[in-house]
């Protein structure tokens, strides 16, 4: 047999011997005292002297992450997933039979423990022993180097296990959590309603994304999980919400990458009587807060870099950035007009290498040159605004530039974390901007958002004017915990099969 297999077969018999040592193999309860967090919190700062004198007792548990034995006296180290503690296991200090069973216990059982703390003699905070409690065997080996475990691979597979093993992974998603907290005190405050709005729709919009399909039996009919919440949001402002937000799962039927999960979190509000110039002022105060909530600060290391989420954040107009970052690679000047353009957009793309998938209008010609040439360099926090009116369906037209929307994205880390405008309320022209996307739909651009006529019904009830923005979670998270991956912030992440 393997090692592993010998592994496997010794963990099982050390299972049977605790069985005929007359233990529950698996009991129901184990009533504890303190958690090792507390405890390591409570008594960390404690000298000797002052524990030796107190002598505080504890009834605690947690998994096995270290054994050391020598004869009489034994080590163990527990953890609770936050923290760790030693615990000291004397042969005259527990009974026969707790002995044995220490004797019987791997690297990653599960035991509760009662005694009392103290430092040892290296004054390292330990728990002197005086009743073993058996919870659950973990009969498949840990790793070896318990302190980490480095296959990525195995880590989004066995979150669990990448859990139990790993420190960091915890501190991520608490982070995480904090941050969810953090956006709903700050909403909240400002009088926005948190709402849910239907997982499962007739008609995928509010985003330019390929949906995924399904269907419902007992109706008959087919269905798309959302890609967006925004058009219920909007529909909820017509109907006198004025601030509502949901913090919401969507699912895009795309590709996946360091930057995307087909399955993700996202924050999206909307504020009636506001444009998207209020919703950056709202931004920069909103993602500092929730820094500071989140991790106690809004300078943020990243890799190589320090991101400052402290206000004002750098604003750059989309044309001007290509128009810029475009004569800079060809060492000439480049026009405003040349970008507005189908053809003359195109040509320069050619020029700088850039390549266009078909379909493509002036203004997808322009967002794809930005991605290339200066998504990856804007570190800091930037809002990029001002897009194209063709790829932004839902957004309302500058009124001295019918070719150009209030839109802006917000980038940090070099990806997009953030995406916001005026919201588009003349019933007529959102049917016109619905008929072009379809034409471009039927072309060969399945992203092209698709005609919801209940939505134009909802739009001619009346509109105010409105400013909405969606921010990603994930993206987020990944900024304020310093991961290279989105799927190092989401728990279970979609990993295609691995063959056996």
């Amino acid at each position: 047999m393997t090692n592993d297999s010998d592994q496997l077969a010794q963990r099982r018999r050390n299972l049977e011997e605790v069985a005929q040592l007359g233990r529950d193999l698996y009991p129901h309860a184990f009533p504890c005292t303190d958690t090792i967090a507390a405890l390591v919190d409570r008594h960390g700062g404690e000298s000797g002297e002052a524990l030796e004198a107190a002598q505080p007792q504890t009834t605690t548990a947690g998994r096995i992450l270290g054994i050391r034995s020598f004869g009489k006296a034994n080590f163990l180290v527990l953890s609770d997933g936050q923290a760790r503690i030693q615990v000291y296991v004397r042969k005259d200090g527990v009974s026969a039979e707790d002995f044995a069973l220490f004797k019987l216990l791997d690297f990653g059982d599960l035991i509760g423990v009662e005694g009392r703390i103290f430092r040892t003699r290296t004054d390292e905070l330990t728990i002197w022993v005086s009743r073993i409690e058996f919870l659950a065997k973990c009969l498949v080996p840990l790793p070896e180097k318990w302190h980490g475990l480095s296959d990525v691979e195995i880590r989004y597979r066995q979150r669990y296990l990448d859990l139990i093993v790993n420190p960091d992974a915890r501190r991520v998603f608490e982070v995480r959590s904090r941050v969810l907290t953090g956006l709903r005190e700050f909403l909240g405050a400002r009088g926005y309603l948190e709402v849910e709005t239907p997982m499962m729709q007739r008609v995928a919009g509010g985003a330019l994304a390929r949906p995924f399909e399904t269907h419902h039996n007992a109706l008959d009919l087919d269905l798309y999980l959302r890609i967006a919440p925004e058009l219920f949001l909007k529909r909820l402002v017509i109907g006198g919400i004025e601030r509502v937000y949901e913090i919401n799962r969507n699912f895009r039927n795309e590709g996946i990458s360091t930057q995307h999960n087909p399955e993700f979190t996202m924050l999206e509000f909307y504020q009636a009587f506001s444009d998207y110039r209020d919703l950056m002022a709202l931004t920069e105060q909103m993602l500092s807060d929730v820094a500071r909530y989140a991790i106690g600060s809004d300078d943020v290391p990243y890799g190589e870099h320090r991101i400052s989420f402290a206000a004002p954040f750098a604003r750059v107009a989309l044309r001007d950035a290509v128009r810029d970052a475009a004569a800079e690679r060809l060492g000439r000047s480049v026009e405003d007009a040349t970008l507005r353009g189908r053809e003359s957009a195109a040509a320069l793309a050619g020029e700088l290498g850039v390549e266009i998938p078909p379909p493509a209008t002036a203004g997808k010609v322009v967002l794809t040159i930005f991605e290339e040439l200066c998504e990856a360099d804007l570190i800091q926090p930037t809002f990029v605004y001002d897009y194209p009116t063709e790829i932004s369906p839902l957004s309302k037209q500058r009124a001295d530039d019918p070719e150009t929307v209030e839109r802006f994205e917000l980038y940090a880390g070099g990806f997009e974390i953030a995406n916001a405008f005026s919201e588009l309320n003349d019933p007529a022209e959102q049917r016109r901007r619905f008929e072009a996307q379809r034409q471009e739909r039927q072309q060969g651009d399945l992203e092209a958002h698709v005609m919801d006529e209940d939505y134009l019904r909802a739009l001619e009830y009346g509109l105010p004017p409105t400013a909405g923005e969606g921010v990603g979670i994930d993206r987020l998270v990944m900024l304020l915990t310093d991961s290279r991956s989105i799927r190092d912030v989401i728990l279970f992440p979609l990993m295609r099969p691995r063959r056996e």
